[in-house]
């Protein structure tokens, strides 16, 4: 065995040296005709290239393969990042998107606000709405101005429609506001255009009942409720809603202020009016001061002429 493995290493390796130097021989010739710049050789090498490469696109199939695959694995770590970017700035317009609507609702609020109609004679302190009672047995919110803003009991309160309700409880920067839908909430209103006088009860429903109408024939469904201002607890002719009747017969409020979006209040100063302590000086005449000879103050009343006798005189 030996002997034959030494006898196959004497073939292979005169072999092996020769196929080698072949090789080396044909490359060299392919090398040097490659360089050779006649016209004739071109041709040759042309005619060369139209025969061997065509044949080699299988050979070359996989190399395209891998260098598409290499390129599309480039393409989707872009559109990856790309993608990226895109969901960042979409969190970032959304997050933009809901600022510019609460900003819009705001501005509409206040908008509303500013085109109520009041009495030139009345002023008013504006305030955001903190928070609500959330009870079903007492309605009412919270607003950030309290008696550091002048705030009194007994104030009205509007939102950009119509009469929300009356201040009831002021602290020092708040103020809680006593919704007209409550049960403790009695208002003095005329139903308009007939000019009955009715009084507005809360009951903790969206829609109040509206009794003691003085002359029910008098009024229709869809007629404008205003305040009346009587026992001076409200001024006169600020909008409340709309009469309606619901299917029991009864009347009821048809309420102008949206409660549910209740975001800014207008609080009404309404300082109310003078209390007469002294009837009778309504129409006795004015005492003058003793300096200029008048008659005592003191006996004015008494020494005053009465109508009868101002007219006899």
């Amino acid at each position: 065995m030996a002997r034959d493995r030494a006898k196959a290493d004497d073939y292979t390796g005169p072999l092996k040296r020769l196929l080698i130097g072949v090789i080396l021989l044909c490359l060299i010739a392919l090398f040097l005709l490659w360089r050779i710049d006649s016209p004739r050789v071109e041709r040759f090498r042309a005619q060369v290239i139209d025969t061997v490469v065509p044949s080699f696109d299988w050979a070359m199939a996989p190399v395209t393969a891998t260098v598409n695959i290499l390129r599309d694995f480039q393409s989707y770590q872009r559109i990856y990042r790309q993608n990226q970017e895109l969901r960042r700035e979409l969190q970032q317009m959304k997050a933009w998107r809901e600022a510019a609507l609460q900003l819009e609702q705001e501005n509409a609020r206040l908008l509303d606000l500013n085109n109520v109609q009041l009495d030139p004679r009345l002023t008013y302190v504006t305030g955001v709405v903190m928070a609500d009672s959330g009870s079903p047995f007492r309605q009412s919110v919270l607003l950030n101005v309290g008696g550091r803003d002048g705030i009194v009991d007994g104030w009205a309160a509007m939102d950009g429609l119509g009469l929300v309700g009356r201040i009831s409880g002021v602290g020092d920067r708040t103020a809680r506001v006593v919704l007209l839908t409550d049960t403790s909430s009695r208002i003095p209103v005329t139903v308009q255009p007939s000019g009955q006088r009715a009084l507005l009860i809360g009951d903790n429903s969206a829609a109040p009942y509206v009794d003691f109408i003085e002359t029910p024939d008098q009024v229709r469904p869809g007629d404008r409720i205003l305040t009346s201002g009587d026992g001076g607890v409200f001024p006169a002719g600020l909008l409340v809603g709309q009469l309606a009747q619901d299917p029991g017969g009864r009347m009821r409020a048809r309420l102008a202020a949206d409660y549910e979006r209740l975001e800014f209040l207008r609080v009404l100063r309404s300082y109310g009016t003078e209390t007469i302590g002294d009837p009778g000086r309504l129409i006795a005449p004015a005492s003058l001061p003793e300096s200029s000879g008048g008659p005592d103050p003191e006996a004015a009343p008494d020494a005053a002429p009465t109508p009868v006798e101002a007219g006899n005189g």
